[in-house]
């Protein structure tokens, strides 16, 4: 018998006949479920969603997942798919793609269903589910805007049936240039300039940094570190007019193939503490835009990060700006501690800050003491700030502040003023900046105008708050901002309320509703 037993436990496993993915048989001894060829194929591509049959999706997980409206549980039944082979994907390799940790993805798979359609529409195309089978509408397929560069099928502008290579930076040029002469809204704009963004790098001989970073080279110049530096300002300068939702995953990715690339490559220390400051910087940028995309958990491990890369780099300026954008992060739930990462920037930046720097830290002092509430505390800060803001700009004002302006100060202070449950004083700053806006900054005119309502609001004239809610909804509307969105949504539920139903907020509420359903 124990013989027997031993011969059975030294059997080869017993394997399916066919590869799933290719239909060849398979060798009796291969426990892998895949044929040679094709683990060999799929074995440079785990950076990148394969590029799956139709078949694929007809398989019973993955139909049912998808029936339950359940994108996470669409992305468990897809790791687990037998096209992959015997093996589940790792969580650790899908969430890289989609740019989050593996921590987040076990989140996404097991908690409730996801609701941000931003999200929900970028991780199907990456990976590429049939838009029939989804049950939300993914946007509109207008040229170059579906030409994603981090996965996933581009359909051109000459139809359904043409596909552009993701790791083809001609196509991706070519798509730029006809969206460039179709000219679009405003939402299209936004997309073009990121895409034009995506396509300096890529032209540029890196389109690595957009995709795989299997053929990336083994060493790295200031060129590519530059290269680097200039995408963070097209991010910042596509994000000024209209909001981050869109942009958000666009930031993550590259952050994480030039991460990706910079631990396995070789460079001077002269470039590595020029990468540290990019790799900074570009961290930033991605906090911000999950910031202002409502996805304010996944900012913070970027800041932390970017603070350790600007100390070992000895760059105080990024880790300035990294400090302050943790204070704008925390000021909410923290005060406390937005309060002290203020000061520590002041800190750090005193000898060489420019007014406009300071303006900046004033303000983010001034908003933490109020949510604190510390009035005095707040009205010493806004001096402070006015008095700084009114030496003028300096030529050696960092970029990241050029939107410290009038309109940012009143914008500011009427937050905290209604923080300190002061709306009509907080009414009197946001009207200040819909009389004199700042064109650049259309985002935050807006942010402040659905503040002015809910001031409006608070002050117990819920006609006025409708009337201002229903006069920028357009704008709104033109908007891929999760800020935006939400403190517009936060206005409405309040006008909704039965005991404050007119005319005037049953109007706004209907037209809210309807902007949002189309």
């Amino acid at each position: 018998m124990d013989t027997l037993d031993e011969a059975k436990r030294t059997e080869p496993p017993v394997t399916h006949a066919n590869c799933p993915r290719c239909g060849g048989r398979l060798a009796r001894d291969n426990d892998t479920g895949r044929c040679t060829p094709c683990q060999a194929a799929e074995r440079d591509r785990l950076s990148a969603p394969p590029v799956v049959p139709a078949s694929f999706w007809d398989h019973e997980p993955v139909r049912l997942a998808l029936a339950e409206r359940h994108l996470g549980r669409v992305i468990r039944a897809y790791r687990c798919h037998p096209y992959h082979g015997r093996v589940a994907l790792p969580q650790s390799v899908v969430a890289g793609w989609l740019g989050i940790t593996q921590a987040q993805l076990s989140r996404v798979e097991n908690g409730p269903p996801m609701v941000h359609l931003d999200r929900l529409a970028h991780w199907a195309k990456l990976l590429g589910i049939p838009a029939g089978t989804l049950w939300f509408r993914l946007p509109g397929q207008h040229c170059w805007t579906d030409a994603s560069p981090f996965g996933g099928e581009a359909n051109s502008a000459h139809g359904d049936d043409q596909v552009i290579e993701r790791d083809d930076p001609a196509a991706v040029a070519v798509n730029v240039e006809q969206a460039s002469s179709q000219g679009g809204g405003v939402t299209d704009r936004r997309r073009f300039n990121i895409l034009a963004a995506l396509t300096g790098l890529a032209a540029a001989g890196h389109p690595y940094l957009l995709t795989s970073p299997t053929d990336a080279p083994g060493n790295i110049g200031m060129e590519q570190v530059r290269l680097a530096g200039s995408l963070v300002n097209d991010l910042r300068q596509a994000d000024a007019a209209v909001g981050a939702d869109q942009l958000c995953d666009v930031a993550i990715q590259v952050h994480a193939r030039l991460s990706a690339w910079a631990a396995k490559a070789n460079y001077s220390r002269e470039v590595g503490d020029a990468l540290q400051g990019a790799l900074a910087d570009l961290g930033i940028q991605a906090a911000w835009l999950a910031i202002d995309a409502e996805r304010r958990p996944e900012a913070r491990p970027f800041l932390n990060e970017a603070i350790t890369r600007a100390r070992i780099a000895d760059d105080p300026r990024v880790e300035v700006r990294a400090m302050a954008l943790l204070s704008l992060l925390l000021r909410e739930s923290q005060p406390g501690e937005s309060l002290h990462c203020a000061e520590a920037a002041m800190r750090v930046s005193a000898g060489w800050g420019t007014p406009r720097l300071s303006t900046l830290l004033h303000l983010r002092k001034a908003h933490a003491y109020a949510v604190l509430r510390d009035a005095n505390g707040f009205s010493r800060e806004m001096t402070k700030a006015r008095r700084e803001l009114d030496r003028g700009p300096h030529d050696d004002d960092p970029g990241f502040v050029e939107f410290v302006d009038e309109q940012e100060l009143n914008g500011i202070q009427g937050l905290s003023y209604l923080a300190l449950g002061r709306p009509e004083r907080a009414a009197a700053s946001f009207r200040a900046i819909t009389v004199n806006p700042s064109p650049g900054y259309r985002r935050n005119q807006v942010l402040y105008t659905i503040d002015l309502a809910d001031a409006a609001y608070q002050q117990g004239d819920t006609n006025e708050a409708a009337r201002i809610a229903l006069d920028v909804l357009p704008a709104v509307s033109q908007m891929n901002s999760g800020r935006v969105s939400r403190n517009l949504a936060q206005v409405r539920a309040k006008l909704a309320a039965p005991q404050d139903a007119t005319a005037t907020t049953r109007e706004f509420v209907d037209a809210y509703d309807r902007a949002v359903t189309v």
